[in-house]
Order: structure tokens, then C-alpha cells, then sequence
């Protein structure tokens, strides 16, 4: 989804074509993954910001296009909402100091779209505090073919409105524009096939403790909801499950519901099986190995973590891990980063099939809603723990993945340094808006400001006042 598209409707003789050839392309795939030599190459990772423009008063501020114009930086593109731009961060070898190029190519890219929004200004942050019902009109919606045609594909499966139910919140709404609200720190691992299945493993039983040492979505519409809020409003609001599909497990984004035991066919093989297309976007001049209907309708199923096939310079896979959130600053996205994949590298030399996949499950809920104060299992030891001492127990197993994988001493130890001093501390951006919101009297604009200017800065959220 990635791109625009040429269009916003489709024709019933277009969804049935889409679907064949979606079959024939998880041949096709199937076979280049098993192809030896596919894909092999240095570990490489990448990372994509999703970013909230904000007016001077530190409501949402629809000047995206403005901005891309004014900026005309390819790595900076649109999002759902015209408050929304996304930067897509250059892929740097995991080998050597990846974390401090990550960082300083972040701050660079914060400072740069920050500059380039006339009358206001751009923040990272899980869901914007100042959003308000009318900011989810289809006019906040941005002018792309393809998010038009996203929010009626949607629409033509779910007959029902969109339900949204957060603790004490309710909502019923009639389009996809609500999913503009949640904006993440999106990270990508290039991995060899036969690595697949072990590494995929390793990232779902990761998130859950790392989510709860990262929250920064504690609030929407006014109401303090969970400590990653942005999690429950993502699946609730672009889930397709109508009276039609009560059935199917998962929704359209969703954690899973078992472990990948073979490689990443299984994944393609069950998006493919269990969702119905909402794009069906016909390429007709493509090459076979690009596979362009198959990598567009996987786009559009958003499952935390999940596999991305690149057809660019002979091919790879690479997991996308996609539930963190955005900010609070370009220290805390590296050292997040870091845990994650660190966490993943050391998880992924075990073989977890054998670890029931509910306590993962249980695991990124339970983070999600609670951070710190959760109560998380773990495989090999008894009972439950704390989030906080689980995530410092887990420090050093971290670090230990990263040194395996070529990362420089001095590197990982800088970031998860952060991880630490954040979970000890118990300041994670959830907490920091929590505070700041009872110091300024509920004003959720100055939040917004003093927000801002300390994203900027560079600081970590454990050293901002």
C-alpha cells in the first residue's frame, strides 16, 4: 500500500481476477523461497516514523501534501490523514553501530519535517492527545486513489459500522479514517528463508515485555485508556469481521493465533486463505518473481509482527515488526529498536513451539493495556513477573543478541542503557503525558507543546522534566 494507485473503484470481474492471480503468485513465491541462495546477504534493518502535523496551538493541523511539496525528500511520503506524513529511514547493516545511525538519522529527518510545517509544527507520538471526533471526517482523509479505495474496500466487506469499544469508550463509526489517530515506529529485519520461522518466533514472544517498557498512547478523545492505547484502536478500527465473518480467528490487524512452524509461506498462505482482497489492483506488465497482487494484498492485512517479500536486487523477506510506537524521541526509537531486536536475535536460538502461544498472546495484551505494571509470563520460568523486573531481566539477553549479530559494544549498551534507566525510573512516555496533563490542569494543547519542544531535543522521555 505503499503506493498511489490509478484508481479508487473496482469492478466485481477485478476482485475475482485479483484472486486468482493470488493464487498463482504463492506458487510462484513459494518456489523462489526455496530457491538456495534466495535472499542471502548481511542482516540489514530498517525503520518507518509515522509523524503528526500540528497548528500552533497543538491541534492536528491537515497540511501534509504542503509539506511533501516543500520538503521534496523521497523519503518522506503521505499517510491516511492529511495530519500525517511517514518517513521511510535509509537500511543500515545491523553489523557496527546501527542504533546511532538510526538515532541520528531520525533527529535529522524530526528536525527537517518539523521546519517544513508553515504555521506549526511535527511530533512522534503514539495518538496525538488533541485529536477530536471531527478530526475524522472523510475530508481529513488524504488526497491518494489508494486511500479511497482502502476506506470502500473496507467498506464493501464490512456491512456493519466500525465498533470501536476501549474500556469506557464507544464509538460507531462509518469509515476507516480513525486508523489516521494511531501512528508507530515500524522496524524491519532482512532474514534468509531458513531463518524465517525461528526469527518470527523470537519477535512475537519479544513484544510483549518490550511493549510495556514503550508505551506513549495513554490517551484518545479526552480519556486516559490503556498505556498503549493505540493497540486496541488500531484492530478495532479496520476490522472487516461483520455478521459474515464471525467465524474467522483474527481480524485484519491482529497478533496471530499460533507459531509459524515451517517459513513465511505459511503466513502468505493464511493471508491469502482467510482474508478477502479490498484492493484489487491488476498489474498486467509485471515481472513473475515481482508477484505485485500478492505483496498488495499482504499490505493490507496488518498483523503486529509479519513477513514482507522485496522483489528489488534478486529478493528477500524480511519481518516487519510494526507495533511500537511512534516517539517520544529519536533516543528513545533507537533504544526501543534495540531491545526489540535484540530481544528477538536471543529468543530466536530457541525453539519456542513448545511454549504455549496463548502466553504470548496473553503477554502483548497484557502490555499493552498495562505497561510496567503488567503481569507477564515467560518461557522457563514459573509463575508470572512484573513487567518491570522482566524487562531488566531480559537486558542482558538483549545485549547478547545484538553483540552475536556484529552490533558494537559501546552501541547496544548506549541504548539499552535508556531501556534501563526508563523501566528503573518507571518513566516511559505514558507516564511522562499522564504527569504533564495533571501539571497543566488538563490543557491537552500545552501537552502537545511541551511535548514538541522536548521530542525535539533529542532527550530521552526518562530525562525530560
Amino acid at each position: 500500500m505503499g503506493r498511489d494507485l490509478d484508481k479508487e473503484r473496482f469492478t466485481e470481474a477485478e476482485y475475482v481476477r485479483f484472486g486468482e492471480r493470488l493464487h498463482e503468485q504463492l506458487g510462484v513465491l513459494r518456489e523462489l523461497l526455496d530457491t538456495p541462495g534466495f535472499g542471502v546477504g548481511p542482516a540489514t534493518i530498517g525503520a518507518e516514523l509515522e509523524l503528526f502535523l500540528i497548528d500552533e496551538r497543538g491541534r492536528p493541523l491537515q497540511r501534509n501534501s504542503q509539506v511533501l511539496e516543500a520538503l521534496a525528500d523521497p523519503r518522506v511520503v503521505l499517510e491516511l490523514g492529511r495530519y500525517n506524513v511517514e518517513v521511510n529511514l535509509t537500511p543500515t547493516p545491523l553489523e557496527g553501530r546501527p542504533f546511532e545511525v538510526m538515532s541520528g538519522e531520525v533527529q535529522e529527518m524530526m528536525t527537517k519535517v518539523d521546519g517544513a510545517v508553515e504555521g506549526g509544527g511535527a511530533l512522534p507520538i503514539g495518538i496525538l492527545p488533541t485529536l477530536d471526533t471531527e478530526d475524522f471526517t472523510v475530508g481529513a482523509m488524504s488526497d491518494q486513489n489508494r486511500y479511497r479505495a482502502l476506506s470502500r474496500g473496507m467498506r464493501r466487506l464490512r456491512l456493519e459500522p466500525f465498533l470501536v469499544k476501549i474500556d469506557d469508550l464507544e464509538l460507531a463509526v462509518e469509515d476507516v479514517m480513525l486508523e489516521s489517530a494511531n501512528t508507530s515506529w515500524q522496524v524491519h529485519i532482512r532474514t534468509p528463508p531458513e531463518r524465517f520461522a525461528r526469527l518470527f518466533n523470537g519477535a512475537q514472544l519479544a513484544i510483549g515485555p518490550v511493549l510495556a517498557a514503550c508505551g506513549n498512547s495513554p490517551f484518545f478523545l479526552g480519556r486516559r485508556l490503556w498505556e498503549e492505547t493505540r493497540i486496541a484502536l488500531m484492530e478495532e478500527a479496520a476490522d472487516d469481521r461483520d455478521v459474515e465473518r464471525r467465524g474467522r480467528r483474527d481480524g485484519r490487524v491482529t497478533f496471530g493465533s499460533d507459531w509459524v512452524r515451517e517459513g513465511a509461506h505459511e503466513l502468505f498462505e493464511r493471508y491469502v486463505r482467510d482474508y478477502e482482497p479490498i484492493v484489487p489492483d491488476l498489474h498486467d506488465d509485471a515481472e513473475p518473481h515481482e508477484v505485485p497482487e500478492l505483496r498488495l494484498h499482504q499490505g493490507t492485512i496488518w498483523q503486529w509482527n509479519r513477513p514482507v517479500y522485496d522483489p528489488a536486487d534478486g529478493g528477500h523477506l524480511r519481518i516487519e515488526m510494526r507495533a511500537l510506537p511512534a516517539g517520544p524521541s529519536c533516543a528513545d526509537m533507537a533504544a526501543n529498536t534495540a531491545f526489540l531486536l535484540g530481544l528477538t536475535l536471543s529468543q530466536a536460538e530457541r525453539d519456542l513451539t513448545g511454549y504455549r502461544f496463548a502466553e504470548a498472546y496473553q503477554n502483548f495484551y497484557r502490555a499493552a493495556m498495562h505497561g510496567l505494571d503488567a503481569k507477564l509470563s515467560w518461557p522457563g520460568r514459573d509463575g508470572e513477573f512484573a513487567a518491570a523486573d522482566l524487562v531488566l531481566s531480559l537486558l542482558p539477553e538483549a545485549r547478547q543478541g545484538l553483540l552475536g549479530a556484529g552490533v558494537t559494544p559501546s552501541d547496544a549498551d548506549r541504548a539499552l542503557a535508556v531501556i534501563e534507566q526508563r523501566t528503573r525510573l518507571r518513566r516511559t512516555g505514558s507516564a511522562w503525558q499522564r504527569e504533564a496533563l495533571a501539571r497543566f490542569h488538563g490543557d491537552r494543547e500545552r501537552l502537545v507543546l511541551r511535548y514538541r519542544e522536548l521530542a525535539l531535543s533529542g532527550l530521552p522521555v526518562h530525562l525530560w522534566r
